[in-house]
């Protein structure tokens, strides 16, 4: 064969692969308002920038009349491209050739992209949009996935693992993404679950859709399980790029400083927190007063609203906050808050990010149905990741800081190295009314007068330890701060722990309470 017809051989063979499943296939895919694979990665990385690898890859099934199936590239479509420049991996399966279904070639092309990205320290993006398991391959399809989960537990805090889900990604599949940094999903495309609405039926005779049961606004609304929710493919990778102008691309360094502006308008308390301490406000409204351009990118915002998490930047710099809400039950933690905070602490710490915790928190919320759900266990969570974490910790008590409350979130006994409070903080054991119908009971009790006598205690409680004064004369608040120059202390702590180094204790690891 002449070298002109093996270019022309080339050519055809190339061009049959990237059609992945045919005209009809793509077709279907189309309506169903998805993109195509390879329509997906382009649309992500930076224009022509992508560049795949193992196009010409086959299964190796040859039971069930497989052997006559030509599977263009196993139904992944594997590579490397940059985003802003910068290198990442990427794969993304493609549902027009059979389903998408993986078989052990199609997990080894992904595995050997994991390999490569983590010896060369590159994020992974994984696009998810498959039907499962290639039943023909049997315990092969359970093998591969098998190879994906111990890469993506090998990658845990090395790399940034992002997982976009953008059709079906049911029974075992889940579990890579759950493993994973940061999971994205799109309205009425992205489905997650592990059982089948077929299976949920036969088994427990119920009905019910595959939206309802594991649609997007499930897996962010309820579940907690995916972080970001947008309502179209091309909105979805407008988040993913952002989110990669807050995060360093391996634990080896820090997040890139880029130019910003101070925030908007100068702070003003009274702007922000309402005079009684009963009234609520919007801790974003606080976050965005403070940080550079006004601009927080928050995470999870739909799933455990009591605490909010994301990135802001502070002189350039990347900084993951950590912030009770009072809008949504009064900001008290819970069994979803703490695992959403912990979760996010221990990411930040990963990746060298400095972390900032603004407190205003009641206490854990009591009650039965906590009690069950295990909250001593899942509020353990936050106070191991906070005593774990190594990267610069700030805390600013802004109002209510009572009880295990005040302890967990980054109080100065689990190492923060600074704590700075309003004149508004409030730090006890529990609240005014509360401390004094329990200490003062006899007294009220015997007055003549029960509640002037009440409301007498509880102004003499508040006078005595609802201020942030105590806490401080005893070195657990470092300095009680005006509001308006709460950006100054914080570029200065900041400045401070640049290159602080925490030595810890040999061991191999902790034992997390999971």
């Amino acid at each position: 064969m002449s070298i002109k017809s093996k270019l022309v051989d080339f050519f055809k063979r190339k061009d049959q692969v990237a059609e992945g499943g045919g005209e009809k296939a793509v077709a279907k895919q189309k309506a169903m308002g998805k993109l195509t694979a390879r329509d997906r990665i382009n649309a992500l990385l930076d224009e022509n920038s992508f560049f795949e690898t193992d196009l010409f890859v086959k299964h190796a099934c040859q039971d069930f009349n497989m052997d006559k199936k030509n599977l263009n590239a196993d139904g992944v479509v594997t590579g490397t491209g940059t985003i802003f420049g910068l290198p990442v991996c990427v794969f993304a399966q493609d549902f027009t050739v059979a389903g998408g279904s993986l078989g052990l070639m199609h997990a080894r092309k992904i595995t050997k992209l994991m390999d490569h990205a983590i010896s060369k320290g590159m994020p992974l993006i994984g696009i998810n949009d498959s039907g499962g398991a290639r039943i023909q391959e049997g315990v092969n399809s359970l093998a591969g996935y098998g190879e994906i989960f111990y890469r993506n537990t090998l990658a845990s805090g090395v790399i940034p693992q992002i997982s976009i889900i953008l059709g079906p990604c049911a029974g075992g599949a889940v579990y890579s993404p759950a493993l994973t940094d940061f999971v994205f999903v799109v309205d009425k495309i992205s489905k997650m679950f592990i059982t089948g609405p077929e299976v949920i039926k036969t088994v427990l005779g119920e009905e019910i859709s595959m939206e309802d049961l594991g649609g997007a606004r499930v897996q962010t609304d309820t579940t907690g399980n995916a972080h970001f929710f947008s309502n179209s493919e091309l909105e979805c990778f407008e988040q993913v790029r952002k989110l990669f102008l807050y995060i360093p691309w391996h634990n080896k360094k820090k997040a890139d400083k880029i130019k910003t502006q101070p925030p908007q308008d100068k702070f003003d308390i009274e702007k922000v927190i309402p005079t009684d301490s009963k009234k609520p406000y919007d801790i974003r409204d606080v976050i965005r007063a403070i940080s550079d351009d006004s601009d927080f990118f928050e995470i999870q915002e739909h799933w455990a609203q009591n605490i909010v998490i994301g990135f802001a930047r502070f002189d350039g710099e990347t900084v993951g906050i950590v912030g009770n809400q009072p809008l949504v039950m009064a900001g008290v933690l819970d069994v979803d808050s703490s695992d959403k905070a912990a979760r996010f602490i221990r990411y930040c710490d990963a990746f060298n990010i400095p972390l900032l915790t603004l407190v205003d928190i009641p206490g854990y919320l009591p009650g039965v149905d906590q009690e069950h759900a295990g909250v001593i266990r899942h509020g353990a969570k936050i106070l191991y990741s906070y005593s774990e974490a190594t990267v610069p910790k700030i805390t600013l008590i802004l109002r209510k800081a009572y009880g295990g409350g005040y302890i967990a979130m980054c109080s100065r006994h689990l190492g923060a190295d600074f704590v700075f409070a309003w004149p508004t903080a409030e730090i006890a054991v529990m609240g005014p009314e509360g401390a004094a119908n329990i200490i003062f009971r006899n007294e009220i009790n015997n007055s003549s007068d029960p509640e002037a006598t009440r409301k007498q205690k509880v102004q003499e409680y508040s006078d005595k330890f609802a201020n942030p004064y105590v806490a401080a004369s005893n070195g657990h608040v470092d300095s009680v701060i005006n509001p308006e120059e709460t950006r100054d202390n914080i570029l200065h702590a900041l400045k401070v722990c640049a290159n602080k180094k925490d030595t810890q204790i040999e061991r191999k690891h902790g034992i997390a309470p999971f």
